[in-house]
């Protein structure tokens, strides 16, 4: 062919493979348009309002590869607005009037994988959801489009229904993924035994095996002669401990996580701990169990509580200029003094404001009620939420051997605000300064100090003091 004819052929020129090919076509795209017309007889195209564009296809492609697509805007005399209709394509067959698409097979199967993978991601299943894109997009090139159109137009069906008909659509909405993650999980044990579990330990005991026995660090041994004792008495051991002590026994095995799960033991715990001033005097514990879907163990974690079994203690610095003889030499002086905190189970707490030469290891000791030194004062306390309230902080003066007078009251008290947090979950061992007070006794004036170099309570442990 020479270089100023067209690489169209003639129609008389065409192959009879390309011409019968192209025939069919047009006798399969009339027919798909007549069924659209046919379906939306309510909406009535606007003559001159249809466009087709028709894509020539090259002689050398066969019949499974050539593709082709008419796009037609119908635009709806009653409805206002355009409705876009894909036909001539071999993989879906849309309805506008009903809003139905009937997706082939192979398509059907793709647009599947893809919700599936969508699913995954929202559950943060990434590789799992990477795999099933790659299957999807290997059955079909455009997937993703089809899924979103199915996506809409899902919506668009249930949004026209009357609210008394709506039902629950077969795809997974953010929304709905969202709530399902965010609903917690309750397991009880099957075999009676009074065991709640909430939360992801709910779902970690969902694959333990019925029959849970502890089994030996050498599996060529028997088993231990711990599983001759009844999980009745176990339980009564684990009773009698601490609750540090019960979750290293937990860490073992399967069979002494369950075990460790027992209601009675966490509601001890609950019982002991979660009582005024820990809690309002209108407030029940079982107001409070209510919270964590009835786990004792979860609300013992979770819910605000000080600890009494230890001291908090407010390490704090401040830099104060020295003098110095030399001109040129300037003298800086790190200051560090520290903040005691010791709460009790009736509502007192010991205060204690000590510089550096009294330390920690020396002060612990001494921090007792019938303690009297500068800096030393006893008031009251109360919790509200994650919120702590101490009040009536009055300083207690050295007592002198020979004095004759007792000593005068003093004419401020103090007062703190604090926010108890937990780092991390469950230990409750941090007090954060929210707000100081000095407070005028006879007028009740309170005013706030500055707080400039106070830094948070940390809780240490004290192993010879009770814990409720």
């Amino acid at each position: 062919m020479s270089a100023g004819t067209s690489d169209i052929l003639a129609p008389e020129q065409e192959p009879a493979e390309l011409a019968r090919f192209r025939e069919q076509w047009k006798a399969e795209v009339r027919e798909r348009l007549g069924q659209a017309a046919t379906s939306g007889a309510q909406t009535q195209p606007v003559p001159g309002a249809s466009a087709t564009a028709e894509r020539a296809v090259s002689p050398a492609r066969s019949d499974a590869s050539a593709k082709a697509a008419i796009i037609t805007n119908t635009v709806s005399a009653s409805r206002g607005p355009a409705t876009h209709v894909v036909a001539g394509a071999p993989t879906a067959i849309t309805h506008a009037s009903h809003g139905q698409s009937h997706l082939s097979p192979n398509l059907a199967h793709a647009v599947e994988v893809y919700r599936k993978a969508v699913f995954h991601e929202q559950h943060s299943q990434l590789d799992e959801a990477l795999r099933l894109y790659r299957q999807a997009f290997r059955l079909d090139a455009n997937v993703d489009r089809a899924y979103f159109i199915e996506e809409q137009r899902t919506q668009d069906r249930f949004a026209t229904q009357p609210a008394s008909h709506k039902k629950v659509p077969s795809t997974v909405s953010v929304d709905g993924v969202t709530r399902d993650v965010l609903k917690s999980e309750v397991h009880q044990d099957s075999k009676n035994r009074s065991f709640v579990v909430s939360g992801f330990l709910a779902q970690v005991l969902k694959s333990f095996p019925e029959n849970l026995v502890f089994e030996p660090e050498d599996e060529k041994e028997g088993l231990p002669p711990i599983n001759l004792i009844p999980d009745e008495l176990l339980l009564q051991i684990l009773r009698i401990l601490d609750y540090t002590t019960i979750e290293r026994f937990a860490a073992v095995s399967r069979k002494a996580r369950v075990l460790s799960l027992d209601s009675a033991i966490w509601r001890d715990f609950v019982q002991l701990a979660y009582k005024p001033p820990q809690i309002a005097d209108d407030e029940s514990t079982t107001n409070i169990v209510e919270l964590y879907s009835s786990d004792y163990r979860r609300a013992y974690i979770e819910h605000p509580r000080l600890r009494l079994d230890g001291v908090y203690i407010a390490v704090c610095h401040y830099m104060r200029m020295g003098s110095s003889e030399n001109a040129w030499v300037n003298v800086t002086h790190l200051i560090t003094y520290h903040r005691y905190l010791r709460f009790f189970p009736n509502g007192q707490v010991l205060s204690l404001l000590a510089n550096e030469e009294w330390q920690p290891h020396t002060v612990i000791p001494m921090l007792k009620p019938n303690l009297r030194m500068k800096g030393f004062y006893i008031g009251n306390w109360s919790l509200s939420g994650s919120t702590v309230y101490i009040t009536n902080l009055d300083e207690k003066h050295l007592s002198h051997a020979h004095a004759t007078t007792e000593p005068q009251p003093n004419k401020y008290v103090f007062q703190m605000t604090l926010a108890l947090r937990s780092r991390p979950l469950g230990r409750w061992n941090k007090l954060d300064f929210i707000g100081y007070d000095s407070v005028n006794v006879e007028d009740g004036e309170a005013v706030p100090l500055p707080l400039k170099n106070e830094r948070s309570f940390w809780f240490s442990k004290v192993k010879s003091w009770a814990g409720y």
